[in-house]
């Protein structure tokens, strides 16, 4: 829990300290609360200076979450999180995103995402949809795994049985994205299937690398929407794009 809550806090206060320096240069200095809040998610250098910031957090995370995996370098990492494939084969990872990207069409035509924050970071700037594509990718699904299915399932699991480390682990990850996406109920419904997808395959598999792998597929897959969309005649692509998105809290 310890690792949970240090994670919120990185990226909680690394992108504020990146920010800062920038605020400093405003003329007239920026002094309301509700203005700098709007001024955060909708200036293109504060919003790219605060997702760049999400790589270092994400880092300090994984550099903690490893010293207490590891015992301070008595076990080792990938044996004690489980980086086998434990029978999940490559036709498994088609059928999970098959049928969630079908979901995802169903609900999106009956419910559809409203604003949020990161629909707004994405309209920013092309470089915002750059960086957030990448982080989305290459950092996120590694570091929400291993926190998430790896140190926090493996404790519950221990402490407090299957059943309730399956609930635990599911409600804590899509409730930490809500703020994120609120108030688009149907990206929060999704991001709570997605969530119980991925523990049922960590419980299921008893290992964290396919879960790492699927996440990773997801995020790839979206950021791969979200890069092609001026060459897409649909301008909506990119919210629809937004609503499968999801950052380490």
């Amino acid at each position: 829990m310890g690792l949970w809550v240090a994670s919120i806090l990185a990226i909680l206060i690394i992108p504020t300290i990146f920010l800062l320096p920038y605020l400093a240069t405003m003329q007239p200095p920026i002094t309301e609360s509700d203005q700098l809040v709007e001024f955060a998610k909708t200036d293109p250098t504060s919003v790219f200076l605060q997702i760049v910031a999400i790589i270092p957090a994400h880092l300090l995370t994984i550099l903690l979450a490893w010293l207490i995996v590891t015992k301070r370098r008595k076990y080792s990492f990938k044996e004690m999180l489980g980086w086998q494939t434990g029978g999940f084969r490559w036709w498994h990872y088609l059928i999970v995103l098959g049928s969630f990207f079908v979901l995802a069409a169903v609900v999106g035509s009956l419910v559809p995402e409203q604003e949020n924050d990161l629909i707004k970071m994405l309209q920013s700037s092309r470089s915002a949809v750059y960086i957030i594509a990448f982080v989305a990718t290459f950092t996120a699904p590694f570091v929400e795994e291993v926190v998430y299915r790896g140190v926090l399932y493996s404790a519950f699991q221990r402490a407090l049985g299957v059943p309730a480390a399956f609930a635990l682990v599911t409600f804590l990850f899509a409730v930490i994205h809500v703020p994120q996406y609120w108030p688009s109920y149907s990206t929060i419904f999704l991001l709570g299937v997605l969530s119980m997808i991925l523990t049922a395959i960590r419980v299921k598999t008893n290992n964290l690398w396919p879960c790492i792998v699927l996440h990773t597929l997801f995020n790839g897959i979206q950021s791969v929407f979200l890069l092609a969309e001026p060459l897409l005649p649909k301008p909506e692509v990119q919210q629809q794009a937004a609503t499968l998105f999801h950052l380490l809290k």
